[in-house]
């Protein structure tokens, strides 16, 4: 199930790693240190390796001026079905800091959004900051939160709910719009839920009902689909148990 986006749509072009090395790094200041694009992708992969995690897919983006740098890696990491992502920004012009962002569910795109299951990494470029460190720190809380991220998922799939519970988390969701969604979307996943046109969904589940949710929401434009996705887990945490 892949899920990582890279949106280039904002006067930003996508380019590969090789060409990121060409993409000029301005000057800093006392209180300011522009990071070369390169060499953030080239410390994550290294740090990454260290760990033997390794990136099977890479996309990359640069703004006009060259001072943006979004992108997004998929790991050959794999759980159930389910492959985790990673995705990356980086400024050099005081417009926001470099992050990290990683998940099963990862958006990156070049109006800021920018969307995962969790953020490891929040760095000023500041003169004292260390790539290094930084991105090592974060390659770590992304390892040790990759059992958390699977237990959660697991836990869904092991979770039988009642037909009753399921219909009123989908009214909840739609009618009593406690999930910002479109409404019209509300048929589409009772269709989705009730009748499964996949196997793996045929049990009433959780995490069937997540699939139900997250398949609808393709039919929104990416940016509002991933917006709807990321607040989709925690709504589903909260919607199930209060109505069980």
């Amino acid at each position: 199930m892949q899920q990582s986006q890279l949106l280039a749509h904002c006067g930003s072009s996508k380019i590969t790693r090789e060409e990121l090395k060409a993409i000029p790094t301005p000057e800093g200041s006392a209180t300011h240190q522009p990071i070369q694009h390169s060499q953030i992708v080239e410390a994550l992969v290294e740090s990454l390796s260290f760990r033997h995690i390794s990136a099977i897919r890479e996309e990359y983006a640069v703004s006009n001026d060259g001072m943006k740098m979004f992108g997004v890696l998929d790991l050959e990491t794999t759980f159930d079905g389910c492959r985790f992502s990673v995705g990356i920004r980086n400024a050099n012009d005081k417009s926001m800091r470099l992050a990290l962002t990683v998940g099963y569910r990862v958006l990156v795109c070049d109006n800021m959004a920018f969307h995962g299951d969790f953020t490891p990494v929040l760095a000023k470029h500041t003169k004292h900051l260390s790539l290094v460190d930084v991105l090592s720190i974060g390659v770590d809380r992304i390892q040790r939160n990759f059992e958390p991220m699977k237990k959660q998922l697991e836990a869904w799939k092991a979770t039988q709910i009642p037909d009753a519970t399921a219909k009123l988390v989908i009214y909840r969701a739609f009618v009593e719009g406690e999930l910002d969604v479109p409404k019209h979307l509300a048929r589409r996943v009772h269709d989705l839920y009730f009748n499964p046109q996949i196997e793996e969904f045929t049990a009433r589940t959780t995490w069937s009902l997540s699939n139900a949710f997250t398949s609808a929401f393709k039919d929104l434009d990416p940016i509002p689909q991933f917006r709807a996705t990321a607040k989709l887990a925690s709504f589903l945490e909260l919607a199930t148990s209060s109505s069980s």
